[in-house]
C-alpha cells in the first residue's frame, strides 16, 4: 500500500475540484482510495463512478469538489480491462482470491476453443451477478451475505460484451484476456462462464482496469499525486454544446428553453436522447441539460454548476 498520504491544501485556500484519475494498487478497496484522497487533496466532498474490486488494479475516477455532482453522468461509461482466466479450477469468488471449490482436467482444451467460446459471449448477454459483489438483493448487498456463508438467487441483467479477446500466456492453461463492455458488467462472471462454456471450470486473476469510457491509463496517476482535470472534462465523452454570454445568463440560472435556443437543432452530432453538457463562451462548463419530459423540442437543465449572480 502507499505510505502516509500528504498534506492537502492549507487551511483557507482555494477548495479543489475537477476529476482525478487513480491508477488504483491491488488490496485497496474503491472505498479506501476515496478516503486517502480526502487526506491527498484537503476535501471530504470526494466520490467515485464505480467500484473497482479490492484485487483489481487500474481506472478509478473520482469527483472532487462539484464535480461530485458529475458522476451519476460517468457510471454508465463503457470500461475495459484486462486479465488472464485460469482454466481447470472454479473458485468461490470467481477470481482468484477465493477458495477453489472444483477442478477440471483441460489440458485437452486448445486455444482455438477457447477463443471460439469466449466469441460467443460477445454481444448482448445476461450474467448473474456474483454472490462477492455489491449487488443488492433484499436490501442487503451480496457480499455482505456471502460472508455470513450465505448464498441468495440472483436474477439474470442485461450487459454488453463489446470485446472478448483470448490468446495464451507462458503458463499452460492460462490465457491473457482483452474485454470491452458495459457498465455492470463482471468480467470474473465471464471468466467462470468461459470455463464452464469449455465444460470445466476457471477463474479470473490480475484484472485490470484500463479505460472508463475514454478516460485510460495514460490519464491515471498515483493515488499520492493525483492531477485534477477540470471539469469541463469530466464530460468529455457526452456531446458539448457552446453557447453565447447571453443564453450562458439564462442557462446559469436553470431556465428551461427550447433545444433550438441551446444550438441543438444546429449541430447533428448533438441530436439523440442527451444528456448535453453546456460550456460558457470561455469553455466552462455551466450546466447539464436534458429533454424536457414529453415537451418535444424542450429541454431543462439535469444539474446546474454556475453560480447564481
Amino acid at each position: 500500500m502507499p505510505g502516509p498520504a500528504r498534506e492537502g491544501p492549507p487551511a483557507g485556500g482555494p477548495v479543489p475540484e475537477g476529476l482525478a484519475v487513480i491508477d488504483k494498487e491491488a488490496g485497496w478497496t474503491s472505498h479506501d482510495v476515496v478516503a486517502r484522497s480526502r487526506g491527498v487533496l484537503g476535501t471530504r466532498k470526494i466520490g467515485h463512478s464505480g467500484t473497482l474490486d479490492p484485487d483489481a488494479t487500474g481506472v478509478l475516477v473520482l469527483g472532487v469538489g462539484r464535480a461530485t455532482r458529475l458522476l451519476r453522468f460517468l457510471t454508465a461509461l463503457g470500461k475495459e480491462y484486462t486479465g488472464q482466466v485460469v482454466l481447470g479450477a472454479a473458485t468461490n469468488t470467481l477470481d482468484s482470491s477465493g477458495d477453489v471449490t472444483d477442478t477440471y482436467d483441460m489440458a485437452g482444451v486448445t486455444a482455438a476453443e477457447v477463443a471460439e467460446a469466449a466469441f460467443r459471449f460477445v454481444g448482448d448477454i445476461e450474467q448473474v451477478p456474483p454472490m462477492v459483489s455489491a449487488v443488492k438483493v433484499g436490501g442487503r448487498r451480496l457480499h455482505e451475505i456471502a460472508r455470513e456463508g450465505g448464498e441468495v438467487d440472483r436474477s439474470p441483467r442485461p450487459v454488453t460484451v463489446y470485446q472478448f479477446d483470448v490468446a495464451p500466456a507462458d503458463e499452460p492453461g492460462v490465457y491473457d484476456v482483452v474485454v470491452a463492455c458495459s457498465s455492470g458488467t463482471y468480467v470474473r462472471t465471464l471468466a467462470a462462464d468461459l470455463g464452464e462454456a469449455l465444460g470445466g471450470g476457471a477463474h479470473l486473476r490480475n484484472l485490470r482496469r484500463t479505460a472508463v469510457g475514454s478516460f485510460t491509463l495514460a490519464d491515471a496517476c498515483p493515488l499520492e499525486s493525483p492531477v485534477l482535470l477540470p471539469m469541463s472534462e469530466a464530460l468529455r465523452d457526452l456531446s458539448c454544446v457552446v453557447v453565447d454570454e447571453a443564453t450562458a445568463v439564462d442557462v446559469s440560472h436553470g431556465k428551461p428553453m427550447a433545444a433550438e435556443a441551446l444550438g441543438l437543432q444546429e449541430h447533428s452530432d448533438l441530436v439523440g436522447p442527451g444528456p448535453w453538457p453546456v460550456l460558457g463562451p470561455d469553455g466552462s462548463l455551466l450546466a447539464v441539460y436534458e429533454p424536457h419530459g414529453d415537451r418535444s423540442g424542450q429541454v431543462k437543465p439535469a444539474m446546474v454548476l454556475a453560480p447564481t449572480p
